[in-house]
């Protein structure tokens, strides 16, 4: 069967890089995916598959039937939003969505899962059960993405026994694909904190109190919290990105407000960390005279790939592609909402290689210039297909 899957995926690999520019020069921001969504149906529905749109209002799910329907049931699942980055590719396929860009990959991910829809639409007559395709919203929102379609029922009638997707690697030469059974992606909250001082003449510090002082004493103090209180056993990120004081070279501003991330894999730690940071930064703004007010978004839990649902992955890569592109993988400190999928039944998010040849430094995932060699396109799309036959 896998020679079959292979052999039909790269005779369709013009089509794939077809649907892909489009999906790549059309992206939508999350919860905006409303022509991303109708494209999807339009396709799936061209190609004889039924399928209904809707969820997460804007999500697509589509359903291939085999032989024995009932006999099992696997998911498979690509994510649907672009990011809010201009995109300076110069591609002639680039984004014609002004500061918006699909910067992680997903207009690839789109394009694999359709793939693999296609070619287990052609033939469903050779293989057994049922293959459920989710065209998921939102993965950059915490709010929006895997948590409210699973709510809304979409890994019911049928169930799945197992789920699987991919995710681009632009690290990882294209042909390739990578995994790791267990522990593989962090979990992540975004952190607000708000110090509050009080304004004043740059000339005359002594009659104000000094937001920006503070806030260099916090976030510094704050990285005792990663060096010196977490296990070391337990991998820990804690990064601030912004900083926003309104004042000017002679204003000392009323207030500074921080934005940041924190990342572990370990739920008691990250529920003990939060009141760490909570407790830190209250104290440090309290003796400098100010106060430091902390909010926290908490967003996905850390990624577990399932032992057999990675040995599926494997068994698949080695199918179709041979030992020699298969990679075992470290634990990375990114995050997917995919997590909340694997919380429910056991499932697999394994990587894709896009680097093109040659390519020494790739530029990486979320930035403007990242670029994907669409050789890997059919390797994707085969690679699902396979998994949606044999996953169990």
């Amino acid at each position: 069967m896998q020679e079959t899957i292979k052999e039909r995926a790269w005779a369709m690999q013009s089509d794939l890089v077809g649907i892909r520019r489009h999906l790549h020069r059309h992206p939508e921001l999350s919860t905006e995916e409303v022509e991303t969504g109708r494209y999807i149906e339009a396709k799936l529905k061209e190609w004889g598959i039924p399928c209904r749109g809707g969820y997460s209002r804007t999500g697509v799910v589509g359903i291939v039937e085999g032989r024995d329907p009932g006999k099992r049931c696997v998911a498979l699942r690509a994510d649907m939003d672009a990011l809010p980055i201009h995109e300076e590719t110069g591609l002639e396929f680039a984004s014609r969505n002004p500061g918006v860009m699909h910067a992680c990959g997903h207009d690839v991910h789109m394009a694999c899962l359709l793939g693999a829809a296609k070619i287990l639409k052609d033939t469903c007559q050779e293989w057994d059960g049922t293959v459920k395709l989710i065209f998921q919203p939102s993965e950059e929102d915490f709010r929006a993405g895997a948590p409210v379609m699973i709510k809304e029922g979409v890994l019911l009638d049928p169930a799945p026994s197992k789920i699987f997707a991919l995710h681009v690697l632009p690290e990882m030469d294209c042909g390739k694909i990578g995994f790791k059974a267990g522990q593989y992606m962090a979990s992540t909250d975004e952190l607000y904190l708000k110090v509050i001082g009080k304004a004043g003449h740059g000339a005359t510090p002594e009659l104000t109190v000094d937001p920006v002082m503070i806030s260099a004493c916090i976030l510094t103090s704050l990285q005792q919290i990663v060096s010196r209180q977490a296990p070391p056993y337990i991998p820990t990120v804690l990064s601030f990105g912004r900083i926003i004081g309104e004042g000017r070279t002679n204003i000392i501003p009323g207030e500074v407000n921080i934005e940041g991330t924190f990342r572990t894999f370990n739920e008691e730690w990250r529920a003990k960390a939060h009141e760490r940071i909570r407790l830190c930064a209250e104290e440090v703004a309290r003796g400098l005279g100010g106060c430091c007010e902390l909010k926290v978004d908490h967003g996905y839990p850390f990624v577990y790939n399932d032992e057999d649902a990675t040995a599926q992955v494997k068994d698949a890569g080695l199918r179709l592609l041979g030992k020699g592109n298969l990679e075992e993988l470290p634990l990375r400190m990114t995050a997917e909402d995919f997590a909340y999928y694997a919380q429910v039944i056991p499932g697999c998010m394994f990587r894709l290689g896009v680097r093109p040849e040659g390519v020494e430094n790739p530029s990486s995932l979320h930035t403007s210039t990242l670029a994907i060699d669409e050789d890997c396109l059919p390797v994707g799309a085969a690679m699902m297909a396979l998994l949606g036959i044999l996953g169990h």
